[in-house]
């Protein structure tokens, strides 16, 4: 298949995915698109914006991942920091719900004369407010999909482990090679790789049920 992986950071979506795939990464910041490379140097990774290739290049692919920024919609930044100045408000940005709209109605309708009968799907934080297209809740994340994922669960997604090591470990990257990144917030933004994988199964009907511990 081809696949394209947007926004696609360090690759933790894609990093359990089969082998034997084409696959187009898209990520924005050169530094991060580097450490991709090396982490996938079979992947075509492009430094690019990712919402404007997605517009330009989707007919071109038969599964679309795409996990656009997040911290204009978490609840987390909302509650913890906004009014009591330790962060500024901000408008959610809305480009989650332009991919959302427009990845769900090209996938069943014409679409500029031509039909894309690939599949989808769109990784994001809860919310603050109440999502206005309605998601599938996996893993305490948003997932907008034209299929049907089955649930999983992580008991703890270490977010919380106060440094990035312990990340390091559970994602399965190394960054010790790396300067001049923020090492423990790239690895906050990856999604685990099994669930990643566990996504990605359920899209091609490879798996009924998984639970993950």
């Amino acid at each position: 298949m081809k696949i394209l992986n947007l926004y696609a950071g360090i690759g933790g979506n894609r990093k359990l995915w089969p082998e034997g795939h084409e696959i187009t990464a898209i990520e924005i910041d050169p530094k991060i698109a580097k450490i991709y490379q090396d982490f996938f140097p079979k992947d075509k990774v492009m430094v690019a914006d990712a919402h404007q290739y997605l517009l330009e290049h989707f007919k071109e692919f038969d599964f679309i991942w795409s996990s656009p920024p997040c911290p204009s919609h978490s609840r987390i930044r909302n509650l913890a920091g906004v009014g009591c100045g330790q962060n500024e408000p901000i408008y959610p940005d809305m480009k989650l719900y332009e991919e959302i709209l427009f990845l769900e109605h090209i996938s069943y309708s014409a679409f500029g004369g031509v039909r894309w009968s690939g599949k989808y799907v769109v990784e994001n934080v809860i919310s603050y407010y109440k999502p206005l297209v309605i998601p599938q809740e996996i893993n305490k994340h948003y997932f907008w999909a034209n299929f049907y994922i089955n649930k999983i669960t992580i008991k703890s997604r270490l977010h919380n482990s106060g440094g990035h090591k312990a990340l390091e470990i559970f994602k399965g990257f190394n960054l010790d090679n790396y300067n001049g990144i923020d090492k423990r917030l790239l690895l906050r933004n990856c999604v685990e790789p099994e669930t990643g994988l566990h996504i990605f199964n359920c899209a091609f009907g490879r798996l009924q049920q998984g639970k993950i511990l």
